[in-house]
């Protein structure tokens, strides 16, 4: 939390809950997540820069035949929460959350250090942080498909 800033814009949030049911609809989960209302970012403010690469689906075929060739086995993950762990590189302001106002500091605001889901920049800072932790452990960009990394024998997309 930090003192609500003069020149800067602040961006509200919202609760959004679902409830996890099971085959007969009966509930075994409730769950909730925290979202920025990132409509309200304006460009050159509040962001610079949204684009993330998407693989190409001719790419992942040929990862696909390349494994088949070569007889390898092929694995599949999914980064769940994978947004919030993108790091942010803009100066983003947030209204607390609802229901979790702090009484000592009821005028001040969130400054967020990492994405939200619903700001426009999460998908990058996610893209970018997974993409400098790869690079990192010897993994190397693909020229043609920013999507596809390579190590020695090893091939990896992310989708």
């Amino acid at each position: 939390l930090v003192e609500r800033p003069k020149n800067k814009p602040v961006i509200g949030c919202k609760w959004v809950f679902k409830i996890k049911t099971d085959k007969d609809g009966n509930p075994i989960k409730y769950k909730s997540r925290l979202v920025a209302k990132g409509f309200a970012q304006t460009y050159g403010i509040d962001y610079t820069e949204t684009f993330a690469p998407v693989v190409k689906f001719s790419s992942v075929r040929i990862l696909i035949a390349h494994a088949i060739q070569n007889d390898m086995v092929v694995h599949q993950m999914d980064a769940v929460t994978a947004f919030l762990n993108g790091v942010l590189e803009d100066e983003i302001y947030m209204e607390q959350p609802e229901g979790f106002v702090s009484e000592e500091k009821e005028n001040h605001v969130c400054k967020l250090k990492k994405a939200l889901y619903g700001l426009k920049q999460a998908p990058r800072c996610w893209n970018q942080t997974f993409t400098d932790v790869i690079q990192s452990i010897g993994f190397v960009q693909s020229l043609t498909d920013p999507c596809i990394f390579v190590r020695d024998n090893v091939l990896l997309a992310i989708c």
